[in-house]
């Protein structure tokens, strides 16, 4: 049986105790047309290897995703203001 959870993103990224650690958040209804806010649910944690296996396979879909025409680059190397 396989568990499957639905995120909008990962809030935050961070490193303690040797272990890459994943803040996963949903997106929550802001009251009365305000912004949403995001609300943590669970967190993924794992080695650095693993992480680093996780990075390339992201990356690798990345470049399918853009050579079908799903994603385009952003080649803006710097956004001015």
């Amino acid at each position: 049986m396989r568990n499957e959870s639905f995120i909008d993103g990962i809030g935050k990224i961070h490193f303690a105790g040797n272990m890459v650690r994943f803040d996963c958040v949903t997106l929550q209804p802001g009251a009365d047309g305000e912004k949403p806010t995001s609300e943590e649910v669970f967190r993924v944690v794992m080695p650095p290897q693993g992480f680093l296996s996780a990075f390339n396979s992201m990356q690798q879909l990345i470049d399918k995703l853009v050579a079908a025409g799903v994603l385009r680059k952003n080649d803006q190397a710097a956004i001015s203001e």
